[in-house]
């Protein structure tokens, strides 16, 4: 898991934020792994304390098998220090017949102190108190010796051993660990019984000398009743907390013959209250019920014992079971949980990975297409878009969403379609206009060239020609509208043009034409298919760079080969466009940006750049070497014309009179003032630009019908028919006398000229005049 950062605060308060990613997780699969981490962590948590309780019971269990162990251990070491206890009562009492069976029993009771202390090795539950009941027992040997010796007597003795097992009754281990009410009131039982085999053995060891001496001594009467009476509790105490079975154990033990002989011999003592025996009774007949029934008070302890030990065991083992069940419960909910969670996980993310993945289609793949459909359709509507895919496990709320995002493509597409509607009626109306614009701008040049045709005021006609420019340029603007709407331009040339009749054609649609130099343009031909659409995006590209530029700064043309293509170069020498203008400009140029969106005085960039990509020329602007904006275009092998046949407007060579008028005669002029004025430089060939071109045999001039009827005329120095003086002297008719109509030949009938060919005869007839005017005024200055 990626851990942010901690975050730093000012020097010397450093202070370290947890870990964002797990308390604030930004997807759906993080957050479900946090709930799966925090719900564990509880589980975990609870199921902890729940095992280590029952760790607990188990290890109780365990250490309480152990203390019952370690009980019976002690009691088994009562068992054998009580027989000792009263086998040496009656040694000393004057038995000596006891001494072998003294001594057997001394080796009985070591054994079982050595088994006691195995028992104490583990260091059971209670094992301190065994221990420091042990210490009671320490002085057994040096007792055995004064015994031996007869230093001790019977009373004194009697006293030690009592106090031994009294100590070792009093431990009682395991008390404090049993959980259990079986276990516990066994144990209690266990232990009632052993007082009450401990008074017992007291009252066969006591009476056993009383019986040997033939009667009580001073005080031993007292004695023996309260032995009775502590033996009576102690069975009391055991009917209370044992069995019914344990019970019936005990009661079968103490109903036995042998027990009710050694009642009878008690009875002699109880009534031998004076001291002496009312009845001498032998003590080793007593000494041999008494044992028989300590023994089988013995033997239902050990079966009280045993019941405690596979109780306790059984404890342990369910303790076990339980602990076991826990672990495996633990692990089966943990397990369950992550696979829930997992399931869970599965369940959302999946069905969201695939709703985004459709939203993301549906965002970049079905609605840009769709909205392309409905621009490029040619008046069939596009399907509605696919439903958005869900995965069938997907719950009601994903499907709520993928619902949503159905109705947002659906909105879309009606969208798309009002909007592809209204940019089709849009783009109908614009063209409907523009062809309608295209067509008054077509009649309007059609009645100024009938004008300028008929005109013969130079200042007239001179106004007519700027009128006859600013038709050009609207219609340029009429055709520029077509242009953005996808429309192609009706003018159409199937023979090459020479480049320099295209860029003239360009100069013709823009203002400040004279402002424009060509410099160094080599010459070709230009595919007829693409004369229109080149010379639109030059007047484009010039106009820009006379808009952006000084008023009296020149914008240069420059044209070269570049391999098999062409390179044009038009450089101004403005102020120049920061790095990021010129990138988004040449953006417009490849026409990668929508005209709809942009401002309107970059529509001339769009022009361009629809052009540009329809011809495949590559536009694009740069900064110039010295100041100003560098516009060049490339123009595609396919646009240059190989053909080796004549170029429409291109001198043949078998000519013997040139075809188009030269750059000194008057058409020459008017295409010059048509396509450059006197601002373009002659460096390139008058040609005539395609939307002027005139046919071969055009030879200008207003007076062609004299030219053709083969009449012997003079011309001026420029080319210009000379008219002859009509005054009535001439004519040879008197003032107010009728001129006779003179006589005609018959002549062939003048050619038909169209009227951009009478246009530029007339603009040459224009020019002619403003020179032969600028001359006169010059040679008068002189004379004078």
């Amino acid at each position: 898991m990626n851990i942010r950062k901690a975050l730093l605060l000012p020097r010397g308060n450093v202070k370290l934020t947890p870990p964002a990613g797990l308390l604030r997780p930004r997807t759906i699969r993080a957050r479900l792994r946090r709930i799966l981490l925090v719900s564990v962590a509880c589980a975990l948590a609870l199921l902890a304390v729940i095992i280590a309780g029952e760790v607990g019971r188990y290890r109780d269990t365990g250490a309480t098998v152990r203390a019952v162990s370690l009980a019976l251990a002690v009691q088994d070491l009562v068992h054998e220090t009580q027989r000792e206890r009263g086998l040496t009562n009656g040694l000393l009492g004057g038995d000596d017949s006891l001494w072998a069976v003294v001594e057997d029993q001394r080796t009985a009771t070591d054994a079982a102190l050595v088994a006691l202390d195995r028992a104490l090795a583990d260091d059971p539950a209670g094992a301190d108190e065994v221990r420091a009941a042990l210490g009671q027992v320490a002085g057994l040997s040096a007792t055995r010796a004064e015994v031996d010796a007869r230093r001790v007597d019977r009373s004194a003795a009697f006293q030690f051993y009592s106090g031994a097992i009294a100590a070792l009754n009093h431990a009682r281990p395991g008390v404090d660990l049993a959980r259990d009410t079986v276990l516990w009131r066994g144990l209690q039982a266990l232990y009632a019984l052993g007082a009450a085999k401990e008074y017992t053995a007291q009252e066969r060891g006591f009476l056993n000398g009383v019986f040997a001496a033939g009667g009580f001594g001073q005080g031993e009467y007292v004695r023996f009743l309260d032995i009775r009476a502590a033996k009576q509790a102690a069975v009391t105490a055991f009917e209370r907390d044992a069995t019914q079975a344990q019970r019936g154990s005990l009661t079968s033990a103490m109903r036995s013959e042998e027990a009710v002989k050694a009642g009878a011999a008690e009875a002699i003592a109880i009534g031998s209250t004076a001291g002496p025996l009312v009845e001498p009774v032998a003590a080793a007949d007593w000494w041999r019920h008494m044992t028989t029934v300590i023994d089988a008070e013995r033997g239902v302890q050990q079966a009280v014992g045993d019941e405690i030990r596979s109780r306790a065991e059984q404890l342990r083992d369910r303790a076990t079971l339980v602990l076991a069940a826990y672990l495996l419960a633990a692990l089966l909910a943990i397990a369950v949980q992550v696979a829930l969670v997992v399931a869970s996980v599965r369940a959302i993310t999946r069905p969201l990975a695939r709703l985004a993945a459709e939203a993301d289609d549906v965002a970049t793949r079905r609605l840009p297409g769709l909205i392309a459909a409905w621009r490029g359709n040619d008046g069939v509507d596009p399907p509605p878009p696919e439903p958005v895919g869900l995965d069938d496990r997907a719950g009601s709320e994903i499907a709520s969403v993928a619902q949503a995002f159905d109705r947002v493509q659906t909105t879309a597409y009606e969208l798309a379609s009002d909007q592809a509607l209204l940019r089709r009626n849009t783009t109908e109306s614009l063209a409907n206009l523009a062809r309608r614009n295209q067509n008054l701008v077509r009649r309007q040049l059609g009645l100024i060239s009938e004008f300028e045709r008929e005109e013969l005021d130079p200042k007239a006609l001179g106004n007519l020609f700027e009128l006859d420019h600013l038709a050009t340029r609207m219609r340029r603007n009429a055709e520029s509208l077509l242009v953005l709407i996808g429309e192609s331009s009706p003018r159409r040339w199937s023979e090459p043009i020479p480049l320099g009749d295209v860029i003239r054609a360009g100069l013709s649609e823009v203002d400040d034409y004279r402002r424009v130099v060509l410099r160094r343009v080599d010459d070709i031909a230009v595919s007829g298919t693409a004369v229109s659409e080149l010379a639109h995006m030059l007047a484009e590209l010039i106009e820009n760079g006379l808009s952006f530029s000084p008023p009296d700064l020149e914008v240069e043309v420059y044209g070269r080969r570049v391999g098999q293509r062409y390179l044009i170069a038009i450089v101004d020498h403005g102020v120049g466009m920061a790095p990021d203008h010129l990138a988004i400009a040449n953006a417009r140029l490849r026409g990668e940006a929508d005209f709809l969106v942009a401002p309107t005085r970059f529509l001339g960039h769009y022009v361009v750049g629809r052009l540009a990509r329809r011809l495949g020329v590559e536009v694009e602007l740069a900064a110039s070497p010295v100041s100003g904006v560098v516009a060049r275009m490339l123009l595609p092998e396919n646009l240059i014309s190989t053909t080796d046949g004549p170029v429409l407007g291109s001198k043949p060579a078998a000519a013997q009179q040139p075809a188009l008028p030269e750059a000194g005669s008057p058409a020459g002029r008017h295409r010059q003032a048509r396509l450059g004025g006197a601002g373009v430089s002659n460096s390139i060939p008058s040609t005539t630009a395609p939307d002027s071109a005139n046919p071969p045999g055009a030879q200008g001039g207003s007076h062609s019908g004299d030219i053709a009827s083969g009449v012997e005329v003079q011309r001026t120095r420029n080319g210009l028919v000379k008219r002859s003086r009509k005054t009535r002297d001439h004519a040879g008719v008197t003032p107010g006398a009728t001129r006779p109509a003179p006589s005609r030949q018959p002549t062939a009938p003048p050619p038909e000229r169209s009227p951009e060919q009478v246009r530029g005869m007339l603009a040459g007839f224009r020019a002619g005049h403003q020179r032969g005017e600028r001359t006169g005024s010059t040679t008068q200055e002189n004379r004078r």
